[in-house]
């Protein structure tokens, strides 16, 4: 039997990471997160907050759509992704986890028994969240929900070639706006 692993994609403000961490620690198994980007760091030989940085942007930014990277060789954060997508898969290799972002969804789409779960809410529970949880200013979380989110969603489509949020790309989507964190949890443990 393969192990049973738990990907955990959001929206940012969502409660996705901490959902994640609940879930692992009420399980007794590892969640990977932070974890995973200091993993990254330490192979690749970049500062962690480039590797943090690099997985929230599309190669190349605007141009990437016009004009592919790909026709001049592999960048930096083409080989952050192989070192990623090496490590995600050597972590559901070795046993049961959660792995919260990091295109996990789609690296062990076939290669786990994995659980694929997108965590999302409205906009005023996340830019509420943002300001009591991260001390994000009160003024305009709002922009900042749709930046990181647009970023985020950018460097999924560009590696994943799927868009981040459908769905049909997942097998539970939750919110956690209407059905709060602690029954998030209770969902997807129940589902383990």
């Amino acid at each position: 039997m393969k192990n049973r692993v738990i990907t955990i994609s959001r929206e940012f403000g969502s409660g996705g990471r901490t959902i994640g961490k609940q879930v692992a620690a009420e399980l007794g198994i590892p969640c990977y997160d932070n974890e995973l980007l200091q993993k990254i760091a330490q192979e690749s030989g970049f500062h962690e907050n480039y590797v943090k940085e690099a997985g929230e942007y599309a190669p190349g930014g605007f141009l990437a759509s016009a004009f592919s990277h790909r026709n001049s060789g592999p960048n930096n954060a083409d080989y952050l992704w192989t070192i990623q997508y090496r490590i995600i898969s050597e972590l559901a290799e070795k046993g049961p986890c959660v792995i919260v972002g990091r295109c996990a969804d789609y690296i062990l789409r076939d290669k786990a028994d994995c659980l694929r779960v997108f965590i999302h809410a409205d906009l005023k529970f996340r830019a509420e969240r943002i300001v009591q949880e991260y001390g994000e200013r009160a003024e305009s979380p709002e922009q900042r929900l749709k930046d990181k989110d647009k970023r985020r969603a950018a460097y999924h489509r560009f590696y994943t070639d799927m868009k981040c949020g459908h769905a049909q790309n997942y097998d539970l989507t939750l919110n956690s706006g209407t059905l709060g964190i602690r029954q998030c949890v209770n969902i997807i443990k129940g589902l383990y």
